[in-house]
């Protein structure tokens, strides 16, 4: 694997550029790693009342849109987050995804996904009553990523 960095002092943000012939297990890692470093530098605070929680990103089951702003679920709490779903969705690891308009959730922590062909799909989660639905927009995507992390 080649590693090449271009300075260009005419651009305004950083990008990184996987080129790959094939999206393999060693590629998926190094996009892993590169938004788990990117996620840890920007620090996620939690809230939840009064108090402030620093919890790891991989606890988090999903993220979603409710009255008062963009709340993370996780399998016994439901914390805020100071965030709009698409600044979250700009630097959070490659294993969350978006799945709806008001959601993004964490593809490590899908139990089971029950198919609707008229409507928006059901995930289900582990270990807890908490449940989402994915868009027909989203549904392939997300079988898509599914599949990947498989192989």
């Amino acid at each position: 694997m080649k590693i090449r960095i271009e300075v260009d002092n005419k651009i305004t943000e950083n990008e990184v550029i996987i080129k790959c012939s094939e999206l393999s297990e060693e590629v998926e890692n190094i996009q892993v790693m590169l938004g788990d470093m990117l996620s840890n530098k920007k620090g996620i605070i939690f809230y939840r009342g009064d108090a402030e929680y620093y919890l790891s990103l991989e606890e988090v089951l999903f993220f979603d849109t409710e009255e008062n702003g963009i709340c993370a679920h996780t399998i016994s709490n439901i914390y805020s987050v100071k965030y709009k779903l698409y600044e979250l969705e700009e630097f959070l690891p490659g294993y969350f995804m978006r799945v709806s308009k008001s959601t993004i959730l964490n593809t490590n922590h899908i139990y089971s996904i029950t198919r609707s062909l008229s409507s928006a799909s059901k995930v289900e989660f582990q270990n807890t009553h908490k449940q989402v639905y994915v868009s027909r927009y989203y549904y392939k995507p997300l079988k898509i990523k599914l599949l990947e992390k498989r192989k």
